[in-house]
């Protein structure tokens, strides 16, 4: 098993030609800033998650505690992972390129992780406002029982 991840892994060495080397380790520094931007969609699933389980557990932070909640940090794991995973696909891609000579932009992938940005941002955005209206609402029912 150990051998077959190792010939999977490992990379004949490629001629020094032009600027081959400067453009793979320009490769590996995209695939880690693809990695670290899917870690971090991830790490603020988690903490939303974790938020969420307090949530429970104190009265201010109620309102917090619904599948809303579940399903954003849900998203923002989904979209972490897929983000890794892209950044991996594409850094392999890259590298078989090179070796050939050949290059490709990067549009399919630019062009997801903008719309996934984008709509977290939206989705994060309404779940702001509906929060607000529930508390304002809430604030409402107080005032009248009053």
């Amino acid at each position: 098993m150990l051998s077959r991840l190792r010939r999977f892994i490992r990379v004949d060495p490629i001629p020094n030609t032009g600027s081959v080397a400067r453009d793979l380790l320009a490769s590996e520094r995209t695939f880690l800033a693809w990695a670290r931007t899917g870690l971090g969609f991830i790490a603020l699933g988690v903490a939303l998650e974790k938020v969420e389980a307090f949530a429970a557990l104190s009265p201010t932070l109620f309102h917090l505690k619904d599948s809303r909640t579940k399903l954003a940090a849900g998203v923002l794991v989904a979209s972490g992972s897929l983000c890794v995973g892209h950044g991996t696909l594409r850094y392999f891609s890259t590298l078989r390129l090179l070796r050939e000579g050949k290059f490709r932009p990067n549009t399919g992938g630019i062009s997801l992780m903008a719309m996934t940005c984008i709509g977290i941002a939206v989705a994060g955005s309404i779940l702001v406002i509906e929060n607000e209206a529930e508390q304002e609402r809430a604030r409402e029912k107080e005032k009248q029982k009053m």
